[in-house]
């Protein structure tokens, strides 16, 4: 074979592998939301690639066969045409041969290996919808060697017990990590970010996360006088406040309207706490509900208020849309009192009742112990502790020290918490 034989031969191998390789990484690092993206704009030929994708042993099986059939053919065809050449100008016949495989080799892995695979990468999808058409017609012309090879590399896989299905389904991880992607890209605003973050933690918080407990509820006995509940809704200006039966949280009747019962009592009526048209029942969930939940049992109901129960039929606290929705909003509410106040860059002064994704989330904490066993802040530390917590009770994790600073009875009010490189 001439020199300019060989060339033309080895140019028309170059091409066929530069093809095969970018067709290769494009397809396969096609996304597939991208492509059922393009495929909905009306690209057809990203189906094609999504078929591909769904079913690669095939495809794998063509690229294979090429590739090692174009390398074969390039080394026999380079060895014999260069070598020649090069022999006459160093006078060497296994220096020449070395030379003439190396650069042949070179040559390939540059121009048809390397650059094509690195442009693929660069725009998969796009690459891919243009070459998938040429692939699937080699695909057809390789097909009785690709029954073969897939066939005996199926039946291996089956024997060893390893699944050959591609799995793209999506999980939560994927998609916060697209976030974070996003927002280190800029894409995302910071509160766009937040708020896409919250509506997912939603269906991991549980109702009791956000509610309000037992003990700073607000309500009154069936028997309360006009005058001492005026009195308490000027002193606690809540928008509903519970109506229950001999003074006790568990024989609750119903809710009032702060609003509805002082406009009455304004228009100088008479006022009853069991009056019907005062007087409205009370949703009642369970304490094991998420967020999410909850959210659509207020939009099934139609209700904005609820009281919170346990296993044991105890009222343990009450929750409002309010502040199911201040969850979903975070960072971009501003509240009367925050419950995480940063104190210096390393140290922050937490309430204990702050609820403990809310706190894992300002000090940037990976993970906490038996998250599990615990809703907010103080229940970590009476984890940790593993007693009653008192005041000046301390402890260390994940490069932070959490201290009490102020209780009341059994509760914590109260925690600084400081990275350790600010600890005495």
């Amino acid at each position: 074979m001439s020199l300019l034989s060989a060339s033309l031969y080895l140019l028309l191998l170059l091409a066929l592998s530069a093809f095969v390789s970018g067709a290769e990484i494009a397809i396969a690092a096609g996304r597939k939301i991208k492509l059922q993206i393009m495929a909905k704009e009306g690209e057809v030929r990203a189906l094609d690639v999504l078929k591909m994708q769904d079913n690669p042993g095939s495809f794998i099986t063509v690229v294979q066969i090429v590739l090692n059939a174009v390398a074969i053919s390039a080394g026999a065809v380079g060895e014999s045409a260069i070598s020649p050449y090069l022999q006459l100008l160093i006078k060497h016949e296994a220096a020449s041969s070395i030379i003439s495989f190396v650069l042949i080799t070179s040559l390939f892995s540059l121009l048809a290996d390397l650059m094509p695979r690195r442009l693929a990468m660069l725009n998969p999808e796009g690459i891919a919808v243009k070459l998938v058409r040429p692939m699937m017609m080699m695909t057809f012309i390789f097909k009785p060697i690709i029954f073969v090879f897939d066939g005996a590399a199926n039946v291996l896989f089956k024997l060893l017990g390893v699944s050959t299905i591609r799995q793209d389904d999506i999980t939560p991880e994927d998609i916060y990590a697209v976030m974070d992607a996003g927002a280190e890209a800029g894409v995302l605003k910071k509160q766009e970010h937040h708020l896409i973050e919250n509506i997912f933690e939603m269906q991991e918080r549980t109702v009791t996360s956000v509610m309000n407990p037992r003990e700073h509820v607000v309500y009154f006995d069936t028997q309360a006088t006009t005058e001492a509940v005026v009195k308490v809704m000027i002193k606690q200006p809540h928008n509903k406040f519970l109506v229950c039966k001999d003074d006790d949280l568990e024989q609750i009747i119903g809710y009032v309207e702060s609003r509805s019962f002082l406009a009455l009592v304004l228009e100088h009526q008479d006022v009853s706490l069991t009056d019907n048209t005062l007087l409205k029942p009370a949703l009642f969930i369970p304490n094991t509900l998420s967020l999410f939940e909850v959210l659509e049992t207020f939009k099934s109901t139609g209700a904005d208020f609820a009281v919170i129960v346990n296993e044991y039929a105890l009222v343990v606290g009450v929750i409002t849309l309010r502040d199911v929705m201040s969850i979903v909003m975070g960072e971009l509410v501003t509240l009367p009192e925050q419950p995480i106040v940063q104190r210096t860059d390393n140290s922050w002064l937490v309430d204990g009742m702050t609820p403990i994704e809310d706190v894992v989330r300002a000090l940037g904490i990976v993970d906490l112990p038996r998250s599990q066993h615990y809703e907010t802040i103080s229940g970590f530390m009476m984890y940790m502790l593993r007693k009653i917590p008192k005041k000046t009770d301390s402890i260390d994790y994940a490069n932070y020290h959490f201290e009490i600073l102020a209780t009341d009875h059994l509760k914590i009010n109260q925690l600084l918490v400081t990275k350790f490189d600010e600890v005495a």
